[in-house]
């Protein structure tokens, strides 16, 4: 999947993640794709309110210019880090283009 978002706007981006029980500690990247963040990479999100359910939750960032991250105009991997008491999944979650 490729979400396309202008490098003028400012909206939430959600991922679901499978499994999450929305009190976790999350976290999004945004790489080149094909490359893995790294720990300066990631940035705090939060779990959109009302959104778990038996299957998961979903996470959103507040992407773009006085978000909680911006990009220039290209192509993105988006990444989910989820920290929970015993595992820490770190998920790939599809391309970002910003135009």
């Amino acid at each position: 999947m490729v979400e396309t978002i202008s490098s003028l706007s400012r909206e939430y981006l959600p991922f679901f993640v499978r499994g999450a029980t929305g009190v976790e500690q999350v976290e999004v990247a945004f790489t080149v794709p094909g490359v893995e963040p790294v720990e300066g990479d990631w940035h705090d999100a939060e779990w959109k309110p009302d959104s778990v359910t038996e299957h998961g939750a979903t996470a959103r960032i507040l992407f773009g210019p006085g978000g909680t991250v911006a990009r220039p105009d290209g192509t993105y991997q988006a990444w989910v880090r989820v920290t929970a008491t015993v595992e820490q999944p770190v998920l790939p979650a599809g391309l970002i283009d910003v135009i």
